[in-house]
């Protein structure tokens, strides 16, 4: 009895007490869309996808025309699923929020099939490890310096060995003098890394790369626009510093173009826009057969299981968001973090926390 026959959908906010800013975006709410599928025995599979403040009607349509193609399916089926999905969905196209519904399907069903199976996902697709570095991320731009030292010492109190800040700012020699304040309360034990979220052009990303040596910077997250491949190999012969990027990306074409030419150091997949779990392990395969580290995009509860999967995992990105919304947070400890121990995903949002999208 693991045909699926049903859904939900449901919204969820994290508290934001102001807005927040990188170089490229103004985010007003930190909102969730929850997808919840059934199956004829009963078990419920769950998946979650970040969506802010943006297109929240176009997202829902999307995740509820692909529930016309899923009903029916057994939850085993992810694959034939996933080409089922392909299919429906050239015409209008593969990426954007097409994709994000294909990927909480995918992933609904994996929680739903390994809850069949009484076991973690990360047991089902097989360990390499049970525990995982994990960085307290954030650092925006909108905060004043005290909010941003604030931040990075609360992570380095909490037992967390690296951070990461955001840079963009109009001027790069801003974003320098912030990067020396946080090197100054953190000390050099901690490992910091900026990323400017394709808010620099390849000048200023240079001049701040090179300038940020003496700070020992660990890597630079998408300096420039993921799309200019060549900038990437620029600032890779010329900065001095090891390049990150991937969480914009829709399919591994885009790493497969920066592996050829020697562009990266870091992929980052950002499992939702990828399109789930098999695309995520592909991508990662990919990435590892050119000796290039894992180190995914935000989703560190499906994440975290994942990268004890693979050889290649170098590490997972934490926001505290969700933490207050689910009932079985991850646990981290001196900067590593362990898989859930639950079958599926190992973690559900908390009833009270939803409502319920029609």
């Amino acid at each position: 009895m693991t045909k699926i026959k049903g859904y939900q959908l449901f919204s969820a906010k994290a508290q934001l007490e102001k807005p927040i800013s990188d170089a490229t975006h103004r985010l007003t709410e930190i909102s969730f869309i929850v997808l919840r599928i059934q199956t004829e025995s009963g078990i419920v599979g769950e998946s979650y996808l970040l969506s802010f403040q943006y297109s929240p009607k176009a997202i829902v349509g999307a995740l509820q025309d692909v529930a016309q193609l899923v009903v029916g399916e057994d939850v085993f089926n992810t694959v034939k699923v996933f080409e089922k999905i392909n299919q429906a969905n050239e015409y209008f196209g593969l990426e954007g929020v097409n994709r994000w519904a294909q990927a909480a399907y995918n992933m609904a069903m994996w929680d739903a099939w390994c809850k069949k199976l009484g076991q973690p996902i990360w047991k089902v697709l097989g360990t390499s490890r049970t525990e995982v570095p994990i960085y307290g991320s954030g650092g925006w731009l909108s905060y004043t310096i005290d909010e941003l030292i604030d931040e990075v010492t609360d992570y380095k109190n909490r037992g967390f060995k690296a951070v990461k800040i955001k840079v963009g700012s109009a001027n790069w020699r801003q974003d320098l003098e912030r990067l020396r304040l946080v090197r100054e309360a953190v000390g050099n034990e901690i490992d910091i890394m900026m990323d400017a979220n394709q808010g620099m052009d390849v000048a200023s990303a240079l001049s701040l790369a090179k300038a940020t040596q003496k700070l020992q910077i660990t890597w630079f997250e998408e300096p420039i626009n993921h799309t200019d491949f060549q900038g990437f190999q620029l600032l890779r012969n010329q900065a001095g510093i090891s390049l990150a990027m991937g969480e914009r990306e829709y399919s591994s074409l885009p790493l497969r173009e920066l592996l050829v030419r020697n562009a990266i150091d870091i992929w980052q997949p950002d499992i939702l826009r990828l399109g789930g779990v098999e695309s995520w392990r592909d991508s990662a395969a990919l990435a590892g057969s050119f000796n290039v580290p894992v180190l995914p995009h935000y989703y560190k509860d499906y994440d975290i299981p994942l990268l004890c999967t693979i050889p290649n995992g170098a590490g997972a990105e934490s926001f505290d968001w969700i933490d207050p919304l689910i009932d079985n947070p991850l646990v981290i400890e001196n900067g590593m973090a362990r898989p859930h121990d639950r079958p599926g995903w190992g973690f559900s949002f908390k009833d009270e926390c939803l409502t319920e999208i029609d």
